[in-house]
């Protein structure tokens, strides 16, 4: 099995060092390397090309993103895997081989995801993907492992291989085939949730996606883009409203939006309250412009009917039947195994 390794990237050429270091410890050989530079302006570029000569790199004229980058990453890709990796991830030597065993003779299954635990404190999951990917009713995203800004230790309650409902862009390896049949990730979302955007689309084509406990790697988490930061938040929100909007058919679009309009509205007033205007304006400015662009909204829609295998009363079973955020806020659940 070859496996390409899509790794975008902007800027912080230490971080990339490292990332790249630990993928030479790697034990599985069959694979090559690609890095998506997107427009970086300290010189990674020339540095790439001077320290790894053997890595494939693409420069890019401009900034796509995590979701554009690593579309472009695709289309000279020659594995029959596309593992789409963070650049501020470090890895166990044998993660590649445990991430390979997994997916042999299971063509159902077109994407698995490692376990990723947090690089500073090893002991806990990490926030961008724990051990796998779950969604609710009205668009929010958890995982195993993490709850919002709720993680957990490792102790070995989730070490069993599962079927997740989505896998974590921080390290996630899918099948080339479905992800060109799904057409790739969507570069509207720029970055955050485009993988489990993506996932959906695989879930509705009737698919399969797992987790894979015995891989593990470490991600140093919000360097990008920090936690708190104004663009996260936008793009939180924005891009989870933009799930709901284009992958229910549409009377469930318009059964959940209501109750979604009104945890936004929640979240507005919970910023003003807080005095959290970073958050406020994010939120605001998330869904003026979900009002001001229709067109990709319907745009989008048309293309997820087209990959459409499945119907959503088989997909809804493989959300959380609820809101995560009335759990987790108001029943005070932390963890996942108390859902």
């Amino acid at each position: 099995m070859f496996i390409s390794i899509i790794i975008p990237h902007w800027n912080g050429i230490d971080v990339l060092s490292e990332c790249l270091e630990s993928l030479k410890k790697s034990t599985y050989h069959d694979k090559e390397i690609i890095v998506v530079d997107n427009a970086s302006s300290d010189g990674s570029q020339e540095w790439i090309k001077d320290n790894h000569p053997n890595i494939i790199l693409i420069e890019n004229d401009q900034n796509y993103g995590y979701a554009g980058g690593c579309n472009r990453g695709v289309s000279i890709a020659k594995g029959e895997w596309l593992l789409f990796l963070n650049n501020d991830t470090i890895q166990e030597p044998d993660w590649l081989e445990h991430l390979a065993k997994a997916v042999e003779n299971n063509d159902d299954v077109v994407a698995i995801q490692p376990k990723i635990r947090n690089y500073y404190d090893r002991k806990l999951f990490d926030y961008a993907g724990g051990a796998g990917g779950h969604l609710d009713l009205f668009c929010f995203p958890f995982a195993k492992g993490r709850i919002f800004l709720n993680q957990e230790e490792d102790n070995g309650q989730y070490d069993t291989a599962d079927d997740i409902f989505w896998a974590s862009g921080t390290a996630i390896m899918v099948r080339k085939d479905a992800f060109e049949a799904a057409h790739g990730f969507d570069e509207t979302f720029f970055a955050h949730q485009e993988e489990i955007d993506l996932c959906w689309r695989f879930q509705l084509m009737g698919k399969r996606i797992v987790f894979e406990p015995n891989a593990v790697v470490y991600h140093k988490n919000a360097v990008s883009l920090p936690m708190y930061s104004s663009r996260k938040y936008y793009l939180n929100h924005r891009n989870s409203f933009l799930m709901l909007l284009t992958n229910y058919n549409l009377p469930l679009t318009l059964y959940f939006l209501p109750v979604r309009i009104v945890l936004e509205g929640v979240a507005i007033v919970y910023a003003l309250f807080k005095w959290d205007l970073k958050h406020f304006g994010a939120v605001c400015k998330s869904l003026f412009w979900l009002i001001t662009h229709p067109f990709i909204i319907l745009k989008k829609r048309r293309l997820v009917r087209k990959v459409r295998i499945k119907n959503d009363r088989d997909i809804l079973q493989k959300f959380y039947r609820g809101s995560i955020v009335f759990a987790h806020y108001i029943c005070g659940i932390k963890k996942y195994s108390d859902l």
